[in-house]
């Protein structure tokens, strides 16, 4: 029998931990090749990771909602025969299916959640030990998530280099062997501007990079005196909920938000939402007001192309992204996610309905794919038929925008100088205001209005 650690693989690009949400073997248990074990999640998906080879567990380390670096040995085998293998951190074969949880009787669009404190993580460790090697001088460089090859991340954990300090020169700002020799040669120096960025000729506001924020002792809630089992239920504050409370509190933290509120009268977008439903039935789409709203975006958005940017800390550099995915806060038992229309400039309105209704689908059955999760523009967030006055969206960070939209009432409205009643919905539109100016952000909520109250303009400007 030959005893083999297997280590945590790859997660994707970018991604240098996961917090175990589930073990699903035990020390003890006989597990069969490609057998599900672990249950993983980063910050882009959940991943249920499986075995690459047969064996019996010895032992599993790590407990529910801890952090685990990348290559970290996350279970003990012992395998039958004379087994020969590969560490799974170092290339063996794995399986992850990427697909997120989300067991919601329905999908409710809702708006961000007040963000909580951030937990900390546990840093990452190398998994193997090396001659020390000396320290190269430091750059100020700094980026969370380096972009690296598995080749290049094995070469600069085998010679204990931190990837988040050794700045980019590959294509797309990937961090290249060469980048990571220079570094430790003391040669590293901040990168220049990456060929994929496409940025526009006309002048651009300087965005400050924000430090992080300074670190502070933890809360700590102590019960009322008695006894504390009946006078409290304590539940650990992991998975997803987790995730959420730290991609909140970053928003918070770095970008600097402002909201801008205003009426939008949507009677004409409900009669004519009202004549085409039934033409979309005959296609087997549910039409809902939201392909509207997502055309509408859209629209604007190539208008304004401030909001649809993102700021590139790692280069100090505003991207102008030429594409437009636009994300969807959905609210489900499992927690807010942002599936994603992708290409939604590219879509037929019809097509918009059907892609909502299969995001939809899919986070209700748990069938979302980390590719549905990723990759959006801008995101637009729902209360629903819960309604409210009004909200202050977050942001769902790196983007500049987010559209908050509200229930729809009937309203007396002015019309040609006459009191009518009208169906009247308030827009909410939060912007980082590092990157957005307050007259910009009012044109483009303006913007949107106007195609909402104007349905009609939209078809003049589909693509």
């Amino acid at each position: 029998m030959a005893r083999w650690e297997f280590k945590l693989p790859d997660l994707g690009e970018g991604v240098t931990e996961g917090e175990i949400v589930a073990w699903l073997v035990k020390a003890g248990d006989v597990v069969k090749e490609d057998a599900p074990i672990i249950e993983v999640m980063t910050d882009k998906a959940t991943m249920t990771i499986t075995s690459p080879k047969a064996g019996t567990i010895v032992s599993t380390h790590g407990k529910v909602g801890e952090m685990v670096a990348i290559h970290a040995t996350v279970a003990t085998y012992e395998l039958a025969g004379d087994a020969s293998v590969r560490e799974a951190g170092d290339g063996a074969e794995f399986s992850a299916n990427a697909s997120v949880e989300a067991h919601a009787p329905a999908v409710t669009l809702a708006p961000a959640a007040e963000p909580a404190a951030p937990v900390p993580t546990q840093p990452s460790r190398p998994s193997e030990v090396h001659p020390p090697v000396a320290a190269p001088a430091d750059t100020g460089y700094k980026n969370d998530n380096p972009l690296a090859t598995p080749a290049t991340r094995k070469f600069a954990r085998e010679r204990d280099v931190d990837l988040t300090r050794v700045p980019p020169t590959g294509d797309q700002g990937r961090v290249t062997q060469k980048d990571v020799e220079d570094f430790l040669a003391g040669r590293g120096t901040a990168p220049t501007a990456t060929s994929h960025v496409a940025v526009p000729a006309a002048p651009q506001q300087a965005a400050p990079v924000t430090s992080a924020a300074p670190s502070r002792e933890p809360v700590r809630i102590t019960p009322p005196a008695g006894d504390a089992k009946t006078l409290e239920d304590r539940i650990p504050f992991a998975g997803m909920r987790r995730k959420i409370a730290t991609k909140m509190a970053q928003s918070k933290q770095t970008a600097a938000h402002f909201t801008f509120v205003e009426e939008c009268d949507v009677t004409a977008l409900k009669e004519l939402r009202a004549r085409l439903k039934p033409v979309a039935e005959k296609s087997g789409v549910k039409l809902t007001f939201l392909p509207f709203i997502v055309k509408a975006v859209v629209a604007a958005l190539k208008k304004h192309p401030q909001l649809n940017t993102a700021l590139d800390e790692s280069t100090n550099e505003l991207v102008y992204r030429k594409y437009y995915n636009i994300g969807m806060a959905a609210s489900t038992d499992a927690g807010l996610m942002v599936p994603v229309i992708k290409d939604a400039d590219r879509k037929s309105l019809l097509d918009v309905a059907s892609e909502i209704e299969r995001l939809g689908s899919d986070a209700k059955a748990g069938r979302l794919k980390a590719e549905d999760l990723q990759g959006s523009t801008f995101t637009i967030t729902s209360l629903g038929a819960q309604g409210g006055l009004f909200a202050t969206p977050i942001l769902n960070f790196p983007e500049v925008g987010i559209l908050g939209i509200h229930q729809m009432k009937q309203k007396p409205v002015v019309k040609n100088n006459q009191i009518v009643i009208g169906d009247v919905m308030l827009l909410s539109l939060s912007f980082d205001h590092r990157i957005v100016d307050g007259h910009v952000g009012a044109a483009f909520a303006y913007e949107i209005i106007g195609y909402l109250e104007n349905p009609d303009r939209l078809f003049l400007e589909m693509g």
